[in-house]
């Protein structure tokens, strides 16, 4: 099978083995970076703020990426470049320098590693021409990677073994690199010319209130992302049911995915959006509210399924529809440094002093109430064109 339908051309296997790899390097290391972080005897405040980094970067990163792509159309080299430095770079952390020096380690690997993604979203559609609601069964690839990783490793990584992570994620990252090869430089091309202006495009309400929705949305994610597994193993959840619970999520993922080219046309990408943020409100205060009550933690994980899975098939498609002809790679650019990037550091910097002054539960509270004023947000100025 190497189209998506008889019509596409798109490359489906190659499109998705890179999205498998990709995020199966995520599923290592967003679970658990922090705990491995920990065993190095970082504090709180010291493990936000790396985790912080590797968000930081993409506000940069991307857009310097993707404003190279759209002027030369070599998106699929750009993605291999990042891929390959990316690699390269975080062999740095091999070597226990001290805090200072992990700073600028993640500084160059994050700012290799967040030029990839973007650009191939980009090819992606790209590939997908009129078939764009297609992207959903393409990118749960990704899905299905995140969660080989974080139920594997949950059960590998336990205990002294952490310290075994590092290993890991280098050839999870070489294998990135590897995969992109296959996708050939191509299938990218150079987009149609759009003479509209940028700054036309960006000052648009409905534009600025996506960014704006995207931002809260993720900055509500720093939290999860930081300190869910540190979290749960405060209240003796053990590594391996952690692993469980962070694969949980991202099974429900898949099924949303498996799902939306069905539910875009039911129920329209406004209206998935709206449900995706006030599902994510209640998902942070359940997590915030009942840690120790198993069953509510499970309802919690399978929340995923909106608050990452609808909100961003709905965003990324709605970027799409905004950001036409040679602003296509600038708008994945910018969806992704303003959500992941600036969104996610602020997130992920703040929920490390939130952990430590005012405590977890407050955290989560506070993640609640980012996406209830996305949803305002959003209610007010997101609409589909």
């Amino acid at each position: 099978m190497e189209s998506v339908t008889h019509q596409s051309k798109a490359p489906y296997w190659r499109l998705s083995g890179f999205y498998f790899f990709y995020f199966t390097s995520l599923g290592a290391m967003l679970p658990y970076w922090g705990l491995y972080l920990k065993h190095l005897n970082y504090d709180a405040a010291a493990i936000g703020s790396l985790m912080a980094i590797i968000m930081a970067t993409k506000i940069i990163s991307p857009n310097i990426w993707g404003w190279i792509a759209d002027h030369t159309g070599k998106r699929m080299s750009i993605v291999r470049l990042g891929s390959l430095f990316a690699a390269l770079s975080f062999v740095g952390v091999f070597w226990q320098g001290g805090y200072w020096w992990l700073v600028i380690v993640m500084v160059v690997f994050s700012f290799f590693w967040n030029a990839a993604l973007p650009q191939f979203e980009a090819t992606t559609f790209h590939h997908l021409k009129n078939e764009t609601h297609r992207y959903s069964s393409i990118r749960l690839w990704g899905s299905i990677g995140f969660i080989v990783a974080v139920w594997c490793l949950g059960y590998f990584l336990e205990g002294e073994q952490i310290r075994y992570l590092p290993i890991l994620l280098v050839i999870l990252f070489s294998s990135i690199w590897l995969i992109s090869i296959f996708v050939p430089e191509e299938a990218a091309g150079h987009l149609s010319i759009d003479h509209q202006p940028l700054s036309k495009i960006l000052t648009r309400p409905h534009v600025v209130g996506l960014f704006i929705v995207c931002f809260l949305m993720q900055a509500s994610h720093g939290p999860y992302y930081t300190f869910y597994s540190i979290y749960m193993e405060s209240y003796d959840y053990s590594l391996s049911v952690i692993g469980g619970l962070w694969a949980l999520g991202v099974i429900a993922e898949v099924g949303v995915f498996l799902l939306m080219h069905r539910m875009v046309p039911i129920f329209g990408l406004r209206n998935l959006l709206l449900s995706s943020l006030l599902l994510a409100a209640i998902r942070w205060f359940l997590i915030g509210m009942f840690p120790e009550v198993m069953p509510v933690m499970f309802i919690a994980q399978l929340l995923h399924a909106a608050s990452f899975g609808i909100y961003h098939a709905a965003a990324i498609h709605l970027i799409h529809e905004y950001f036409s002809g040679s602003h296509q790679g600038k708008g994945q650019a910018l969806y992704s440094s303003i959500s992941f990037g600036a969104g996610g550091a602020l997130g992920s910097f703040l929920s490390g002093y939130t952990y430590d002054y005012l405590g977890p539960a407050v955290m989560f509270y506070g993640a609640a109430i980012s996406c209830l004023v996305a949803f305002i947000v959003a209610w007010k100025w997101v609409y589909e064109r």
